[in-house]
C-alpha cells in the first residue's frame, strides 16, 4: 500500500518518477473528475510510463467541481480571491496533517527549522476574508516557530515597525512575509535598515495600486527595508506545496513538485527547457485532490528545479484549456 508520506522522502529523478507514477495512478482511478476527463482524452491510465506523457488538468475545474482523490472526508475547504459575483476556485483539503507536514518539509528545504524564526506576517486583504489557504499556512508557520514575538498585523503599521526595530536588536533570524501593496504601503512611510530579517513578497497588486513589474517592485522594497535582496514565494489555492526565490526572481520548487511548460497553442505538448508557455505544475502533496495542473500562468523552466514566472494568460479559457465540459 502507498504511504503519502513517502511523498517527501524524495531525493532523485528516479524517484520521483516513480512517486509521481504511483500518485497518477491512484487519483486515475480515485478521482472522479480526473477519471472523466481522461475518459474523453482516450487515455488508458495504465498506458502512461513517465511524467511527460500524462494529461495535466486545467485548474479552471477548481471553480466548477469537487476535485477529491479517496473518500476521506473534507477537512478544511481553501478558496481563491476574487471580486464580488466572481467564480472562485475551491480547494478540498481532506488531509490537514499531510498539508502542514508539506508545509513544514517545504520550508526547512530552502531555509532551515522554523524554530529558528520568528514571523511578521503583513496580509491585509487575506486576513480579511475566510478560506485563505496563505493565511492557513502562516498561521502554521506562527505556530511552529514558538516565538511569543510572531503575529499578524492588518493596518497597525506603527507597531510593525517598532517590533521589527526591537527584533532586529536581539540579532536573531526573522522573515517578514507581505501581500506586496501592504509592503509597498509600509515603506512609503517608513525606511529601515533590516539585517537580520526575510522580506517575502507573496504577490498580490491587482485593483490596490497601479502594476509594476517585480523587477521595480523589489527594487522599491529593497530600497525601503534596506536589504540586498528581496524573496518570493510562488503558491496558489489549487496547490498545497510553494515555490520559493531567494532574491533572484527564479523560483525553486521542492523535491515533490515540479513544474513543466506546455505549448500556448497545444496544451498537450511540452516546450523545451528555457522556452515560454503555459506552466503546469506537478505538486505531489496534492494527494487527496489532483497532483497534475494546467495553470493560467505564463513561464519557463530554467533547471529541474527552477523556474521563472512571466505572467498570467489574458482569459483563463485559453486554447485548448476547456476541451471537456462535464455536467
Amino acid at each position: 500500500m502507498f504511504d503519502s508520506k513517502q511523498i517527501f522522502s524524495i531525493q532523485s529523478e528516479k524517484d520521483f518518477q516513480h512517486v509521481a507514477l504511483e500518485v497518477f495512478r491512484y487519483q486515475a482511478q480515485e478521482n472522479e473528475v480526473y477519471k472523466n476527463f481522461l475518459k474523453f482524452l482516450n487515455i488508458d491510465y495504465k498506458t502512461i510510463q513517465h511524467t511527460d506523457d500524462i494529461p495535466f488538468l486545467p485548474i479552471q475545474f477548481f471553480k466548477k467541481y469537487e476535485i477529491v482523490s479517496g473518500n476521506r472526508a473534507v477537512e478544511k475547504v481553501f478558496t481563491s480571491s476574487g471580486t464580488t459575483g466572481m467564480t472562485t476556485s475551491q480547494h478540498l483539503v481532506t488531509d490537514l496533517a499531510l498539508y502542514h507536514y508539506s508545509l513544514e518539509k517545504c520550508f526547512e528545504q530552502f531555509y532551515g527549522p522554523l524554530n529558528d524564526y520568528t514571523i511578521f506576517a503583513l496580509l491585509p486583504s487575506y486576513l480579511e476574508r475566510s478560506g485563505s489557504s496563505l493565511i492557513d499556512m502562516v498561521e502554521y508557520w506562527i505556530d511552529k516557530s514558538g516565538s511569543d514575538k510572531s503575529g499578524f498585523y492588518l493596518y497597525n503599521h506603527d507597531e510593525l515597525y517598532n517590533n521589527l526595530i526591537e527584533h532586529e536588536k536581539t540579532g536573531k533570524k526573522a522573515i517578514l512575509i507581505g501581500v506586496s501593496f501592504a509592503l509597498l504601503d509600509f515603506v512609503e512611510n517608513y525606511k529601515m535598515n533590516l539585517q537580520h530579517t526575510i522580506v517575502m513578497e507573496t504577490g498580490g497588486m491587482k485593483g490596490r495600486k497601479k502594476e509594476i513589474t517585480r523587477e521595480e517592485l523589489h527594487q522599491i522594497l529593497k530600497d525601503g527595508f534596506g536589504t540586498n535582496e528581496i524573496h518570493s514565494e510562488y503558491g496558489m489555492t489549487e496547490l498545497l506545496s510553494q515555490g520559493y526565490s531567494r532574491g533572484d526572481l527564479t523560483f525553486k520548487s521542492p523535491n515533490w513538485m515540479r513544474i513543466i511548460i506546455r505549448e500556448t497553442e497545444d496544451p498537450f505538448n511540452h516546450v523545451s527547457q528555457g522556452k515560454a508557455g503555459g506552466v503546469n505544475v506537478i505538486d505531489l502533496a496534492n494527494y487527496n485532490s489532483i497532483s497534475f495542473i494546467a495553470t493560467d500562468d505564463l513561464g519557463k523552466k530554467i533547471a529541474p528545479n527552477q523556474f521563472e514566472i512571466l505572467g498570467r494568460f489574458d482569459h483563463s479559457d485559453v486554447r485548448g484549456c476547456n476541451l471537456m465540459i462535464m455536467e
